[in-house]
């Protein structure tokens, strides 16, 4: 964290601005597409690192993380996914790690990765890739997709198309059928990508209007919240990982 810079506007803007590339409605977040990859090139390395080494002898602290985390989350996917299928369990333990992993990023002082960025010569660094709203909305579209791949490969086109017309209130009122079930499809992705940026941005916006404050109240402010953040990026990890198990576990229900 650093001093009160002379403007706090400029200083807030900075702060909230992402690397970018191209105008407009081509423009690319380099920063957000460089850490979220990075991160989740650690995460692979991380866990594949852990079993290569793995042991039925005594483990290491890596590999009883790694079997924590495993546990974890195959203890979540038996408990709400009804059907079956491989890919399930490891998708959703690439999903909390991952965000968790993105999250994490708003625990490093606000100033220090911009600042390093500065010195080679980089104008603009946004450390935290989940308070970018076009990666939390990709992520929740990716979601979105393996729900209708998964709907049509349970349930058939039929089944599937089915749905949208008897579905809450019967084939009598398929107008109004179809209205809800569009609005319930789409309101996922969007609810999905909202609450995880809506409660990172938030965090990370508190980050810097403490940073703003006295150099001698900073430290005390920013730790009491960054021992409080810790829960809001496990749970917003935890949850975002929840919702894509239920929704899959609802496109592998036979309609009725």
């Amino acid at each position: 964290m650093s001093n009160a810079p002379a403007n706090a506007t400029e200083y807030i803007q900075h702060h909230l601005t992402n690397l970018t590339v191209g105008e407009g409605f081509l423009s690319f977040h380099l920063d957000t597409f460089l850490i979220s990859l990075s991160l989740g090139l650690l995460f692979l390395f991380l866990f594949r690192k852990a079993a290569v080494a793995a042991t039925s002898g005594v483990p290491g602290k890596l590999q009883n993380f790694v079997e924590i985390m495993v546990e974890f989350v195959d203890t979540q996917v038996k408990d709400c996914f009804h059907g079956k299928d491989k890919l399930i369990a490891p998708l959703a333990l690439t999903i909390f790690m991952w965000v968790f992993l993105m999250n994490f990023m708003d625990l490093i002082p606000v100033d220090f990765l911009p600042m390093v960025a500065k010195m080679m010569g980089v104008d603009y660094l946004r450390v935290v890739p989940t308070t970018d709203l076009n990666l939390t909305f990709g992520m929740s579209l990716s979601v979105f997709f393996l729900v209708l791949f998964y709907s049509i490969k349970i349930k058939g086109i039929g089944g599937f198309t089915k749905e949208f017309f008897t579905h809450p209130f019967g084939a009598a009122l398929f107008p109004v059928n179809f209205m809800l079930k569009l609005v319930e499809e789409f309101a996922r992705p969007v609810s999905l990508s909202l609450r995880l940026f809506g409660n990172l941005y938030a965090g990370e916006l508190i980050f810097i209007l403490i940073a703003l404050l006295p150099w001698w109240i900073q430290w005390s402010l920013g730790g009491i919240w960054a021992i409080f953040h810790i829960l809001v990026i496990t749970l917003q990890a935890f949850i975002f990982m929840m919702l894509t198990i239920v929704y899959i576990s609802l496109a592998h229900e036979e309609s009725h």
